[in-house]
């Protein structure tokens, strides 16, 4: 068996970036253009607002997303996926293949 070093190892450096539910569907859900957090929230039903934000802080800290925020009242912040965010698309869209091809929905 050949063990990697955490931080050698591509695979467990991403793991840590995106490995999480959550993530995967803040991406996704960035996919189709700029989101407020308002909109973030409902799409993802059950996570909690601390959560999202935390998760949103991490992607951008990580430059995965870009925030704006605009300078009305009430002020409004959208989130975008950079560049580096959208070379995960092709991740998030053979994750959606496995799913539909090896995981049905449960009636």
């Amino acid at each position: 068996m050949i063990h990697h070093s955490h931080d050698h190892c591509p695979i467990a450096r991403a793991a840590d970036l995106v490995g999480d539910t959550w993530t995967l569907l803040i991406v996704r859900d960035l996919t189709h253009g700029s989101r407020r957090f308002s909109e973030l929230e409902e799409s993802l039903a059950g996570i909690s607002p601390k959560t999202l934000s935390q998760r949103l802080k991490m992607l951008e800290a990580a430059h995965l997303i870009s925030r704006h925020a605009f300078a009305e009242i009430p002020p409004r912040v959208e989130y975008a996926l950079t560049e580096k965010g959208e070379a995960l698309l092709p991740i998030i869209e053979a994750i959606k293949t496995f799913g539909e091809q090896h995981l049905p929905v449960a009636e």
